[in-house]
């Protein structure tokens, strides 16, 4: 399997997008994952972000990144889908998103719901909005062979009847799940029951810790972590979390598992990194690093 991170474990620390290359490379990890940026900000151009702009040019995004032996796993596009203006903002985010991950080598995009089901609307309204949305980004998808992949992360995707509806809008090899265990976990579900029903279609994976703390405050009450603080091994998610990854073992995934954590500059996500790699030691599982 293939280790990659999320630079959001950098918001916190303002790196900029090549100060994440950079702990990449010193840390063996040769696989990313950022967020993109629909032109740009002041914070993204005085190299206080640490994503990328669709305003930069992604062939000199992927040199600079081959140079430090760091290619892209995913690229995140999630702007909520699940209401009116997934139509208006969500569906045009990620169809801009498509051409540029494209001539960067990124072979996933991760799309999602809202956080809460939009006022004013049912459930109903909300799956039909989100399957005419899907369905016109897929058909741009296939084009470009990109996947489009469901984060768990929202109010239909934390919930599996609802997430099973979300995922046959459309039967295409280039659309699949992103399986992230710390939002699943928070909003109340079970990660290992979740990968059990959904293992066919998992194309990405996020792994995240939760800390005690936080299941005891919010766990059933939120359904996603907009970051995690708790390293991956020491929250109350790290058996199940070991449980995913030997039942994706076992099913024959060797796709990235993306760690999804606060790096406090460094220290927190490289204790992260050091777990995940002992667990697939002891689980026999190699990591694959050729780009």
């Amino acid at each position: 399997m293939k280790i990659s991170f999320h630079t959001d474990a950098f918001n916190s620390s303002v790196f900029n997008f090549e100060k994440a290359l950079q702990w990449a490379q010193k840390n063996d990890v040769h696989f990313i994952e950022c967020g993109s940026l629909e032109g740009v900000n002041w914070i993204h151009g005085l190299g206080y972000f640490p994503h990328i702009s669709l305003s930069e040019d992604p062939l000199e995004i992927k040199e600079k990144m081959e140079s430090y032996g760091v290619g892209f796993s995913q690229i995140d596009a999630a702007y909520p889908l699940s209401g009116h203006d997934g139509l208006f903002f969500g569906v045009q985010y990620v169809l801009k998103t498509l051409p540029w991950a494209k001539i960067a080598n990124c072979p996933n995009i991760a799309t999602t719901d809202g956080l809460l089901k939009p006022e004013g609307l049912s459930e109903i309204d909300c799956l039909e909005l989100m399957k005419h949305a899907y369905g016109t980004i897929i058909e741009k998808a296939e084009r470009y062979k990109i996947n489009i992949n469901i984060e768990v992360h929202g109010y239909f995707t934390t919930k599996p009847e609802l997430l099973d509806k979300m995922l046959n809008f459309a039967q295409s090899d280039y659309f699949g799940l992103n399986l992230d265990t710390g939002n699943s976990f928070i909003a109340g579900q079970d990660p290992v029951a979740y990968c059990k029903q959904f293992i066919k279609r998992i194309k990405h994976v996020h792994i995240k810790d939760v800390s005690q703390s936080l299941a005891d405050s919010l766990r059933g009450k939120e359904t996603g972590i907009g970051i995690s603080h708790a390293a991956i091994g020491d929250g109350v998610n790290a058996e199940n979390i070991v449980t995913v990854i030997k039942m994706l073992r076992d099913f024959g995934y060797n796709g990235v598992l993306s760690i999804e954590c606060e790096g406090q500059g460094g220290p927190l996500i490289e204790k992260s990194l050091h777990w995940l790699r002992k667990t697939l030691q002891i689980l026999n599982i190699p990591e694959e690093k050729s780009l």
